[in-house]
């Protein structure tokens, strides 16, 4: 089951990436055995090297792939960090739950299991302190994760569940990642960037934590692979991890960069504020590359509204009413033609900005802004230096309702995955 040398990996995959390397379509479906509570798959546990390394955009797509091989799939997040709030049918009353919780049971409509045994520990600010002055225990969240998983995996045949970082997170409430699924005999799947050096360095950090917690590797899961490097690195990579840790390279993802373009409902996030106009348009994406600080006349910056393309972010100074009017005015000639031929749609946005108590949107103008149905601008209270920071410096993240991000992220990373291989690797043998 540990070589990789004879799998799929090395069939005819030597001069350009398939996204028809593993078949997402659904083999045999496996039913429960009775006898290990009715489980022939140990649970499945991502973990990550560190943050932002595509271990939600692998969840996604291995909950994707198990629900077309088994009836019912299980979902955990043992321990969360953000939370939203939700209702539980089961409690009869709103409760907390990570975010990624969320995400899962309703894009998936994991309706055989109940809010309320999908996100036991969560620790929110504050969290750490409680715990080591006593009034959290340790036993209290060891007990919450067992009740938890317990009702899941009952209700499901295979359970996946997702950690928070990387494998260490949570050590300071006794809760890290490796401990957890070393209570619960889950097999990791380790998600790191991609790279050589320095990706095998962070993996070996975190296969040290697992093995001191006795926790298995079921695998290894390469992301945001330049495509220009897609060989070179699932060759070495699978050969690496196959010579030193006898464990195989379940997927190597090549970079997908819209998954990290914000969307308007980001932005609103971000600076904590609502779009002031084009509400409808708050999940179109925009590249960071087409971010465009306006400084110039408004002459120039009509040229750019109608010569870069469409779909791009400005951003401007509140005191610059003219280029406010200039962009809506703009909108409006554009919408008004007859007919909407190539060229012609209208898909960017006005960021504007000025620091709170000293610059302020006349009402006039903002009267104008509101009164025209569809342009998307956003006023922010921060200088315009400050918000080109926030934005270049912020990581887009899953969300319900932006469907088009989270489905293109499934349908990106499932065809890579090697589901053969995690689900031979994670198979009950005693």
């Amino acid at each position: 089951m540990n070589g990789i040398r004879n799998s799929k990996y090395s069939n005819g995959m030597n001069t350009r990436i398939s996204r028809k390397l593993f078949s997402s379509s659904s083999g045999p479906r496996h039913v429960k055995n009775k006898e290990n509570n009715g489980h022939d798959q140990r649970p499945i546990f991502v973990a990550a090297t560190k943050q932002h390394v595509g271990k939600t955009s692998t969840s996604l797509a291995l909950l994707s792939g198990l629900q077309k091989r088994f009836d019912k799939v299980g979902f955990i997040k043992p321990v969360g960090q953000q939370h939203v709030t939700v209702y539980s049918k089961l409690l009869g009353k709103e409760i907390k739950v990570d975010k990624d919780v969320c995400l899962m049971r309703e894009r998936f409509h994991l309706d055989h299991i109940d809010y309320e045994h999908m996100s036991p520990v969560i620790i929110p600010q504050g969290y750490t302190k409680k715990y080591i002055e006593g009034q959290i225990t340790h036993g209290d969240q060891l007990d919450k994760i067992l009740q938890s998983y317990k009702h899941v995996s009952e209700a499901s045949d295979v359970t996946l569940m997702e950690g928070t970082g990387h494998c260490a997170v949570g050590s300071i409430v006794g809760v890290n990642n490796a401990q957890v699924a070393a209570m619960l005999g889950a097999d990791v799947v380790l998600v790191a960037n991609g790279g050589l050096g320095s990706a095998f360095d962070e993996l070996e950090l975190n296969r040290v934590i697992c093995q001191h917690y006795g926790v298995n590797i079921a695998g290894v899961v390469i992301n945001k692979v330049l495509p220009e490097k897609y060989q070179q690195t699932k060759h070495y990579m699978s050969k690496v991890l196959q010579d030193t840790w006898g464990v195989p390279l379940l997927g190597c993802i090549p970079d997908r960069p819209f998954l990290g373009c914000p969307a308007l409902m980001d932005l609103e996030t971000i600076f904590g504020t609502k779009l002031i106009n084009g509400e409808k348009h708050r999940f179109r994406h925009y590249n960071m590359t087409d971010i465009n600080l306006v400084t110039t006349s408004l002459t120039r910056f009509l040229e750019n509204l109608r010569n870069k393309p469409s779909r791009t972010l400005y951003v401007c100074h509140v005191t610059r009413d003219d280029l406010i009017l200039g962009f809506m005015a703009e909108y409006q000639r554009r919408t008004s033609m007859k007919s909407q031929q190539e060229g012609s749609m209208f898909e960017a946005a006005l960021l504007v900005c000025g620091r709170g108590g000293k610059y302020e949107l006349s009402e006039e103008v903002k009267d104008m802004i509101m009164g025209m149905d569809g342009a998307p601008v956003l006023l922010v209270e921060y200088s315009t230096h400050q918000a080109m920071q926030k934005i270049h410096a912020y990581t887009p993240k899953f969300n319900i309702d932006d469907e088009h991000r989270v489905n293109t992220a499934v349908e990106h990373y499932e065809p890579f995955i090697n589901f053969d291989e995690l689900l031979a690797r994670t198979k009950r043998t005693d």
